[in-house]
């Protein structure tokens, strides 16, 4: 049985009680609150993050796959963004290599044996954690950053979700299960271990769409006011 930070996999009738009361991330996150208290999208994304990280969906996802996949998005997709609105580049940044590295962060941590050495060792489980949050975060900054030109920021946004739904559909698809770490407790929760792969897999290939999506509208919004405003 796999013991992460978030503790051991939770049975059904134990999770409604699995709430993550760590001091040390309480006091992080209630500091982050204060800094941000003036940006109202920070205040959300940290709400985001307590629900990642205090919520019984961090002790779910010691039990499932597919909590785990939601716990991620939430950091990648949700949080990362709004963080990104709350503390904007002061500069155009580049954006490829943002890109790259969000990326390659992401397919790194769910290789199985990083993912399961993460989910073996707390201070490995905040490394996987710090790097999907702050490379997302460079990546979000870089595409929402003031001058870039609204068709760079669609077409990365765009990528940005075609290479996490190229993952879920690996994963979707994946013959044999990947992960020893949940290798036995999704059975309490009545999925097999495949089961609950696949269906963390169909979650990454499909709902996670909605955050980006709601970002490229954002941004094509943003885009088309200020048009209309220029040629006022």
């Amino acid at each position: 049985m796999n013991v992460t930070y978030c503790g051991p996999p939770p049975l059904p009738g134990g999770l409604a009680s699995s709430f993550n009361l760590d001091p040390v991330l309480l006091v992080a996150l209630l500091a982050m609150a204060v800094a941000l208290r003036h940006q109202k999208a920070g205040l959300v994304a940290v709400g985001v993050l307590a629900i990642a990280l205090v919520s019984p969906l961090c002790a779910l996802s010691s039990a499932l796959f597919s909590a785990r996949v939601v716990h991620h998005i939430l950091l990648v997709a949700v949080a990362a963004p709004l963080l990104a609105v709350a503390i904007p580049a002061r500069r155009t940044p580049g954006i490829t290599v943002p890109f790259g590295v969000s990326t390659a962060v992401l397919w790194a941590w769910h290789l199985p044996m990083a993912y399961d050495a993460a989910l073996a060792n707390v201070a490995l489980y905040w490394v996987m954690q710090l790097s999907l949050l702050g490379s997302a975060v460079l990546f979000w900054r870089s595409v929402l950053a003031e001058g870039r030109s609204p068709v760079d920021r669609l077409a990365f946004v765009v990528a940005a979700f075609a290479q996490m739904g190229l993952l879920g559909a690996l994963l979707t698809f994946a013959p044999a299960p990947l992960y020893a770490a949940h290798a036995f407790a999704p059975l309490a929760w009545g999925l097999t271990p495949l089961q609950d792969q696949a269906l963390g897999g169909v979650i990454m290939w499909v709902p996670a769409g909605i955050p980006y999506a709601v970002a490229a509208i954002w941004i094509a919004r943003r885009s088309w006011v200020a048009l209309r405003a220029a040629s006022a």
